[in-house]
């Protein structure tokens, strides 16, 4: 009889091409994992893999068996998953993906509330750009996701909870920064920083300012936030960051200066995505609780506007 082990074999060979590093991924031998698969093939009559020692093909019936695999996979998962939403939330392993614009700011946060509120919590997270997650969350990889909306997310299910502002941050020594507020307007000639072409918050910020990409300094190939506030630090220009990023980014750097954007907000929102059949929605529930606490606590630098999304 076909066997879930089998069918989680051949989906890591599928993902890697490889049998040797499909091995590797499973925690097996190379060679248990090829009498997997070739047992398979023979339970099936067909086959699926044309492999020798250089690579490997997936024929055109395997992809067709390979798809089926993951759709009964997907919903062994969802079965699994019915049966843990009965119990405790938080009780069971999740896999929460986070793209790296809130990543770094947010865990720091929620961590210390969700160690002592849930004590026996297992999760799991994985960091990534959003197009990556949303495709992880779609084939059953990662149990949800945190993105910055808006993001298209179709076929998803997207539950925010937080919204904010962008702040633009100087060096002191800039006339601009000793005001509360500036406009995008007033940006122009700030040779604004921003991260690269894939980062999410590039777009979000290029929304909320009205601005072309033209009218940023032209060359930056960031990949961080971290990174942008060296440059600044380096005199290269200026850039603009998530309110839940200033008190790590700007509290250990006093020569630098943090003006709130004067342009309609809120200029990006927080959201968890999950699939619409989700049955573990008591641990996302558990989750989003956490993190709006966590959030609403005033920091060193600002204390964040509470969200009244829900």
């Amino acid at each position: 009889m076909i066997s879930i082990k089998q069918l989680t074999y051949a989906l890591a060979v599928e993902k890697t091409l490889h049998f040797k590093k499909a091995a590797e991924l499973s925690n097996i031998s190379q060679s248990a994992l090829s009498t997997s698969l070739n047992e398979l093939e023979k339970q099936l009559g067909l086959q699926i893999f044309e492999r020798d020692n250089k690579k490997v093909l997936i024929t055109p019936v395997g992809k067709v068996v390979l798809e089926h695999a993951r759709k009964i996979l997907s919903q062994v998962d969802e079965l699994q998953h019915l049966a843990d939403s009965q119990r405790t939330p938080l009780s069971f392993p999740l896999t929460v993906g986070v793209i790296p614009t809130i990543c770094p700011y947010l865990l720091p946060r929620v961590m210390p509330i969700l160690n002592q509120r849930y004590p026996h919590t297992r999760l799991n997270i994985v960091e990534d750009q959003s197009h990556e997650l949303v495709d992880m969350v779609k084939r059953g990889e990662i149990d949800t996701a945190i993105l910055a909306l808006p993001y298209p997310c179709e076929g998803l299910l997207g539950i925010e909870f937080w919204q904010e502002d962008f702040y633009w941050v100087a060096l002191r020594g800039d006339k601009n920064t000793q005001r509360k507020e500036i406009a995008s307007d007033e940006l122009n000639h700030c040779d604004l920083m921003l991260l690269k072409e894939g980062h999410c918050l590039k777009d979000h910020v290029l929304e909320a300012c009205k601005l072309s990409e033209q009218a940023t300094k032209q060359g930056i190939g960031a990949t961080s936030l971290n990174t942008l506030i060296e440059m600044v630090l380096g005199r290269l220009g200026s850039t603009l960051i998530p309110e839940m990023a200033l008190d790590s980014l700007i509290s250990r750097h006093q020569e630098l200066a943090a003006v709130h954007l004067n342009e309609p907000g809120p200029h990006r929102r927080i959201a968890y995505i999950i699939r619409p059949n989700y049955t573990r929605t008591s641990s996302i529930e558990a989750l989003i609780a956490v993190c709006r606490e966590a959030l609403a606590a005033p920091t060193g630098l600002h204390k964040n506007r509470t969200s009244t999304s829900s």
